[in-house]
């Protein structure tokens, strides 16, 4: 063991000193700043700046809005120059669930049974209680009237598939109404819905469209996309706007 003395100095009002032994702390490597990437609601981007805006973490001029109408998004970039603290504030506006259920417009193919049974769950959406009821019961009792249908024009030799086709015509309600939202959050909207009838051999199945349904999901669209970048401007002039 070494035996030689030491000297220690306190400073001034010192009056004791602690030595430790074992290694030191060890020492963390710098890591780089974790990136933001932020995706929520429509209204997301606006949120943030209003919370950040003033907090010194960027500069209008160092920031951009992409727009995206067709997939219904807006994105905030904040330091877009800045690998390091680059961040992404991105808002969608979101279909509702239920009308992505009903699958109009989508070419999503019902058996008369299966909608029958959907559209008794989902009596709540219907404008018209009483005209769920008649579609339900309609495409309840579908498949047993076109199988009567063809027996009975087996037997009279006639055209099966002129027939069959008018069976679809008279027995299938060629529209109704539902009152259900189109995006998340927003109001019940009133949208006249059609049924197309697909007639193969014995089976038949339909699709839902709805010109309205188009027409309203592009109205809705454009008026919260503009709502939040009217927002943006009068929040933070100075970030451009770029529509994709």
């Amino acid at each position: 063991m070494n035996n030689e003395k030491m000297n220690i100095n306190l400073a001034p009002g010192m009056n004791e000193i602690i030595i430790r032994e074992g290694a030191a702390p060890k020492v963390l490597d710098p890591k780089a700043p974790v990136k933001m990437e932020i995706n929520g609601t429509i209204g997301a981007p606006v949120g943030f700046l209003k919370k950040r805006i003033n907090a010194g973490q960027f500069e209008q001029k160092n920031c951009h809005i992409i727009v995206d109408r067709e997939n219904i998004s807006i994105e905030l970039v904040v330091n877009e120059s800045d690998e390091y603290t680059r961040g992404t504030i991105k808002g969608t506006l979101r279909f509702h669930p239920k009308f992505i259920e009903f699958g109009i417009n989508t070419g999503k193919v019902w058996s008369p049974f299966e909608f029958s049974m959907f559209c008794k769950m989902n009596r709540a959406f219907f404008a018209d209680k009483n005209a769920n009821m008649t579609l339900v019961s309609a495409c309840k009792n579908f498949t047993a009237t076109v199988n009567n249908a063809i027996e009975r024009s087996i037997k009279e030799n006639g055209d099966r598939t002129d027939n069959f086709a008018q069976v679809v015509n008279s027995s299938l309600p060629e529209s109704f109404t539902l009152s259900i939202p189109v995006f998340k959050g927003g109001d019940k909207e009133n949208l006249e819905v059609e049924t197309f009838a697909k007639i193969d051999g014995r089976n038949v199945a339909f699709v839902l469209m709805s010109p309205g349904a188009e027409e309203t999901l592009e109205t809705l669209r454009d008026t919260a996309i503009d709502k939040e970048l009217e927002a943006i401007k009068e929040i933070a002039p100075e970030i451009a706007i770029i529509e994709i």
